[in-house]
């Protein structure tokens, strides 16, 4: 970690107008509060050294009133703090308001991923490509539970909800990749749902779209369906439970339980993560898999299997020691 690092960093970088504005207005009511409330705790630390208990003081009432002064000190900060209240509500409402023009991208939370779709269908998984100087308005839903998109770059957070949409609109002015989050708990793995966002050109943002858009619903957008659903953690070497590694496992042939022997092509893969149970569980393995028939979607399980048979033997003749999809999950 280097001293530039974010991490160090006292404030995130600010990437639209709406970011910049939001900053000023939280320094701007920091200054206020510390001039408010300052002077009382000074005056309170010397009052208490002053007259303390022994001290040689006049403590008698002076008999000195003033009601200018008492309704001073009550009406000036609750001016004061009011600008703040309707400078904090424009933003607000602005944030609510979106653009006639603005382009609109799906974006779905699930445990423990972000999955974002592009007007053109290009999609991504927990990344986000979109152009400077355009404004963008983020369509968000969850699959299961509640979550909570955090771009820190453009100081917006919306939650995501089972069975309703809600929107989150921004314009961003400055290119570069910044981190976005899941600020909702929600559940064993919310720690790591999260990603990147890359702001780029308008140009480079069409030639992304044209070329790199369309890879990344392929190998890349799988390995990362790979990781959401938690293959990663159960078939990944070093893990604690003993499943079989799924490198090179595609193509290869696969000795079951049973005394068969089969090829782990498209359609068997497909199965197995479908319906692992019954007669697929590779021998020597118990099974442990829970099914996901009715927990992943149609198009993801294309993605995922496209990135299995991609997903090449770290070693040359080690295909043989692959085994069934989640034989001991």
């Amino acid at each position: 970690m280097t001293p530039s690092h974010e991490s160090l960093q006292l404030w995130p970088a600010a990437v639209s107008a709406t970011a910049t504005e939001t900053d000023l207005l939280i320094l701007a009511f920091t200054v206020l509060t510390l001039l408010l409330t300052v002077p009382v705790f000074v005056a309170i630390t010397y009052f208490a050294v002053r007259y303390r208990e022994g001290s040689e003081a006049n403590r008698q009432p002076s008999g000195i009133r003033s009601n200018l002064i008492e309704i001073s000190w009550m009406l000036i900060p609750f001016l004061l703090t009011l600008i703040f209240f309707v400078w904090g509500a424009k933003l607000f409402i602005q944030s609510k308001n979106a653009p006639p023009d603005a382009m609109v991208v799906e974006a779905v939370g699930r445990q423990w991923m972000w999955k974002f779709q592009h007007p053109t269908g290009q999609s991504e998984i927990n990344n986000l490509h979109l152009p400077i100087g355009q404004p963008i308005r983020l369509h968000i839903i969850s699959q299961d539970v509640i979550h909570a998109l955090y771009l820190p770059a453009v100081r917006m957070q919306v939650a995501a909800l089972p069975d309703r949409y809600t929107d989150l609109w921004f314009k961003a002015d400055k290119i570069g990749t910044y981190h976005l989050y899941c600020s909702e708990y929600c559940g064993t793995d919310h720690s790591v749902m999260g990603g990147e966002v890359t702001f780029m050109n308008p140009g480079d943002y069409q030639d992304w779209l044209t070329h790199a858009g369309a890879q990344q619903g392929k190998v890349a957008a799988g390995r990362a369906l790979y990781e959401a659903y938690g293959c990663a953690g159960c078939h990944e070497p070093g893990s604690a439970v003993k499943a079989p590694s799924l490198a090179g496992l595609y193509g290869s042939q696969v000795k079951l339980a049973d005394g068969r022997t089969v090829t782990a092509d498209e359609g068997w893969l497909r199965d197995k993560i479908l319906n692992p149970n019954g007669d697929r569980l590779a021998e020597g393995y118990k099974q442990v898999m829970p099914s996901f028939a009715g927990r992943i979607p149609a198009d993801e399980l294309g993605t995922l299997i496209d990135f299995l048979k991609s997903y090449s033997s770290p070693a040359a003749g080690k295909a043989a020691d692959a085994t069934p999809a989640g034989a001991t999950r």
